[in-house]
């Protein structure tokens, strides 16, 4: 069954294509999305073909709410955006998707039923769809070759709406099991391989001694070191030592 989590449905406006409809399914269930509505499918329902292509996401297709038409599906919404890549001689609000779905969000959040309409893969929405919507969401491709494929067009918006209502960071560091090292640890670091390139004679002549190991210590500081990180660079310097020793011997 659907997941009680708020989110705008998803209408696919006659689409021609079994496979089209299963990929559909497939970006919505990527970000989260499960309120898929259809209008008038060229091939009947249900679908084989979608079935085959949803790979996993059959569970959207199952519950999908059928109509005949546009009214029909969004009759119980009280905001609605009309996807198209072509100019109308409509007045309408025209979002961008991640303005558009940052706008579902808000609205959503505020109590409102909420859909996205898309149109058939071969010439789109026609304007009567458009007409009773509160806006439009136009993606800023190349004017050139303007036409996207449904699921294409599905999987923009489905992952601008993943962006407005997760709380998820923009950059975030993968530390694979590890922690970042902690300073002291950094220090003890950049006093060992001090100590050790001392005994070396790097810090030549004497009087840039102090200046070189500020220098080194602040190309410590600057690198973001995790302490797994930290335990090999002690260990290759030790190593270096050893081998050094060895030698001389």
């Amino acid at each position: 069954m659907a997941t009680g989590t708020p989110q705008p449905a998803f209408v696919l406006v006659r689409p021609q294509m079994g496979e089209n409809i299963g990929a559909a399914a497939r970006a919505m269930w990527n970000f989260g999305l499960d309120r898929m509505r259809i209008v008038d499918p060229r091939d009947g329902w249900p679908n084989s073909k979608a079935v085959a292509m949803s790979s996993g996401a059959g569970r959207l297709l199952d519950e999908a709410q059928l109509s005949k038409d546009v009214p029909g599906a969004i009759g119980d919404c009280s905001f609605v955006l009309a996807t198209t890549a072509r100019p109308r001689d409509l007045t309408k609000t025209i979002w961008t998707p991640e303005a558009a779905m940052a706008e579902c969000a808000r609205r959503i959040a505020g109590g409102e039923k909420v859909a996205v309409i898309f149109g058939p893969e071969r010439a789109g929405l026609e304007n009567e769809d458009i007409a009773p919507c509160n806006g439009i969401i136009s993606v800023p491709v190349n004017p050139e070759f303007a036409s996207l494929n449904l699921a294409q067009c599905v999987l923009l918006c489905a992952y601008e709406w993943r962006r407005a209502s997760a709380e998820m960071p923009e950059v975030a560091e993968s530390l694979a099991g590890t922690e970042l090292a902690l300073q002291h640890e950094v220090d003890h670091l950049a006093r060992h391989y001090e100590d050790r390139m001392e005994e070396a004679g790097f810090f030549f002549p004497a009087h840039k001694a102090e200046s070189m190991k500020v220098n080194l210590r602040n190309m410590w500081s600057r690198l973001p070191l995790t302490r797994a990180e930290v335990q090999m660079l002690h260990g290759m310097m030790r190593q270096v030592v050893r081998w050094r020793n060895k030698k001389a011997d």
